[in-house]
């Protein structure tokens, strides 16, 4: 099975994140696919994958304009039902994480991991513990394919 992993990146702490999160995925025994919001133009480009991923920085408290603007586009894809979760790296508050995971589950009607939405800060995102909690989270999300 497919899990699309859709992210954001200024600085490539959550592109790595995403890398991670895409080796979780391999563990569990499925195929992840990375790509960044931006390439993404169409609701029909995000059909034909079983699980999504969706992840981004938190800028000033919030999530990034292109993140908002892929969610918007991300809300005709009919993903209602399908699984998902949501992570992002941050230095201060890490809120991004949490309102796109409140848009899967409230407005797309997701079916969302009940580990939450996933936060890492930025210098922890290349340390063993670190590494491994990407690797974690993509798994249990793809993990919830095989239930």
């Amino acid at each position: 099975m497919k899990v699309l992993i859709a992210y954001v990146s200024r600085t490539g702490n959550t592109e790595k994140m995403a890398q991670y999160m895409a080796e979780g995925v391999r563990f569990a025994g499925h195929e992840p696919v990375l790509k960044k919001v931006s390439e993404i133009k169409k609701p029909e480009e995000l059909q034909g994958y079983d699980a999504y991923l969706f992840g981004c920085p938190t800028y000033h408290r919030d999530m990034t304009q292109s993140m908002k603007t892929f969610l918007f586009l991300a809300q005709g894809a009919g993903l209602e039902g399908k699984v998902g979760g949501a992570f992002g790296s941050y230095t201060h508050s890490g809120d991004a994480p949490k309102y796109i995971y409140d848009t899967m589950e409230h407005v797309f009607r997701m079916r969302m991991t009940n580990l939450g939405s996933f936060n890492l800060l930025e210098h922890k995102i290349n340390t063993p513990e670190g590494t491994r909690a990407c690797q974690d989270y993509g798994r249990s999300v793809a993990e919830m394919l095989n239930a």
